[in-house]
């Protein structure tokens, strides 16, 4: 059954063979960035901050794989990067202080 389509109508392949893609993106924090990506990241995957860049290499067996995982890294890279954004706005904005109510309210009887 050599050469045929294997599982996945994908065409079959040596044990050895992977797919490569690299993902290249900057970032205002990138160390913060990466950080919050670190515990999504599979085996398949190896990244690196350099300065203002995260640098994510993903290997793959299957080209189905590759696009899924790389998919799922530029999602959470997405959502990372508006989180750390959002703080620093939210953190920019006032002087960092924790407010758990808004209106100003201290009557705590209902």
């Amino acid at each position: 059954m050599s050469g045929g389509p294997a599982r996945g109508g994908e065409p079959a392949r040596s044990e050895g063979t992977t797919r490569t893609a690299t993902v290249r993106t900057t970032h205002a924090d990138a160390p913060l960035v990466a950080a919050a990506l670190a515990p999504d990241e599979t085996d398949s995957m190896t990244t690196r901050v350099d300065g203002d860049a995260i640098e994510c290499v993903v290997e793959r067996p299957t080209t189905g794989g590759l696009r899924s995982t790389v998919d799922d890294h530029v999602v959470n890279l997405r959502v990372a990067d508006r989180l750390v954004e959002r703080a620093r706005d939210h953190l920019a904005a006032g002087d960092g202080a924790r407010r758990s109510d808004t209106n100003g309210d201290t009557d705590t009887n209902t």
